[in-house]
């Protein structure tokens, strides 16, 4: 078989994302001649909650214009999240600004990339590449076929098992912890969870992440839980939950979905942004938000990832270290969510926990932060403490985060 030409660009960006969009937007306004490649066959599934912040729309309306109505889930917004306790009162908490968008992924994804005018192959997958000092070669497959790019720069913008973070990094991603987040979709019987907000548990015997949230008729119930553990026996107890707790009674679970994600990283400040002419970007270089909103920090990852490779090939200055000089406030909006000081003497989110405890008499909001410290507890043989401690410390007292700390 006779391989086809190499393709010559200016980027090649990995993965057909949200940051991936942002990413294309902003080096396809400067002329850049970019590609996006996508394994999958687009529009792609995207296994998300679909929740996103302020922060996110606002990102979206700015940059793509308005959302059509065909990439929403019914509810079409969310007001904010509702946490709930083992015995502490039920708080809700209203996102800055008033309800976002519930996006649906499949949709929002490819109408976001296409808005980009960014040029899309799917059904592409990245296979290996080999960095020089003039560029990239990335070696991938197109419908079984071999395919060769050559690259002035290469993106990695295909998430948390990022196959180019892999290829830059081998031993990276089994340095990290990782979890397994699944969810399953049930018809309703009776369900008086508020179909407003997006329903967060702090109960350590559900398991790490507990959620549940209507979508397009139907419940939503969500666990996170350790690689290797049984996910529909965490999920059969999240549901007998539910019904003892809450007066939830639901259906035969009639799909059920999951995924890998590399929880952690933006709390100890271990986030990957890629080697030389290879970038990381989006929830691939570690980038999640508190309740695990990543696509706000995707889109502005995204972003100010493709400036620093417009500034790169404008002034000539190298993109990673462009790249690493500008992501840095995204790291500190992003880390700030999850850093005790910022928490406890800031507003680093985009809803106003503090406030909501407001109603709550002196003893329930104790009771509160109470359930929520020995909810964290779960997370203690992980040793994060001290590096979360640490970090913290070095922005009270620097400004920042530890930048050598980066991979």
């Amino acid at each position: 078989m006779i391989s086809p030409s190499p393709r010559n660009v200016d980027v090649l960006v990995v993965g057909a994302s949200l940051s991936a969009a942002a990413c294309a937007k902003r080096l396809v306004d400067a002329g850049l001649e970019t590609v996006v490649i996508e394994r999958k066959k687009l529009p792609r599934h995207k296994v998300c909650s679909g929740i996103l912040s302020p922060r996110g729309h606002r990102f979206l309306i700015e940059n793509f214009g308005p959302l059509p109505r065909e990439v929403l889930h019914e509810p079409t917004s969310c007001t904010g999240v509702t946490f709930h306790f083992p015995s502490a009162p039920s708080i809700d908490i209203d996102f800055f600004g008033g309800p976002t968008p519930h996006l649906y992924r499949k949709q929002s994804d490819w109408w976001a990339i296409r808005r980009s005018g960014v040029e899309v192959q799917d059904e592409t997958s990245f296979a290996r590449l080999e960095a020089g000092d003039g560029g990239v070669v990335v070696h991938a497959t197109h419908r079984g076929r071999p395919q060769e790019f050559r690259a002035r720069w290469v993106v990695g913008a295909d998430g948390p098992t990022s196959m180019v973070v892999k290829a830059v990094y081998p031993e990276y991603q089994a340095s990290i912890p990782w979890f397994m987040v699944g969810q399953k979709f049930h018809q309703i019987e009776a369900c008086p969870l508020d179909t407003r907000y997006f329903h967060f548990w702090f109960h350590p015997a559900l398991g790490h992440y507990t959620w549940s949230h209507a979508r397009d008729g139907r419940q939503i119930v969500g666990v996170g839980f350790d690689v290797g553990h049984n996910f529909d026996r965490a999920h059969a107890n999240v549901v007998k939950y539910l019904g003892k707790r809450h007066g939830v009674r639901l259906g035969p679970a009639q799909d059920s979905e999951g995924c890998g994600e590399n929880f952690g990283l933006s709390l100890v400040n271990r986030y990957v942004f890629g080697r030389g002419r290879v970038l990381i970007t989006g929830q691939a270089a570690g980038f999640l938000n508190m309740m695990a909103e990543g696509m706000s920090a995707a889109l502005h990852s995204g972003a100010i990832c493709g400036e620093s490779i417009v500034e790169a090939a404008f002034h000539g200055e190298p993109a990673q270290a462009v790249y690493r000089r500008h992501i840095a406030s995204e790291v500190r909006r992003c880390s700030d969510q999850w850093n005790p000081l910022q928490i406890a003497f800031g507003r680093p989110h985009e809803a106003d926990f503090w406030k909501a405890l407001g109603p709550l008499g002196i003893g329930e909001r104790a009771k509160v932060i109470a359930e929520i410290l020995a909810f964290i507890r779960l997370y203690a043989r992980f040793k994060w403490g001290r590096e979360i401690l640490g970090q913290a410390v070095h922005r009270l007292i620097r400004g920042g985060y530890d930048e050598a700390r980066w991979w």
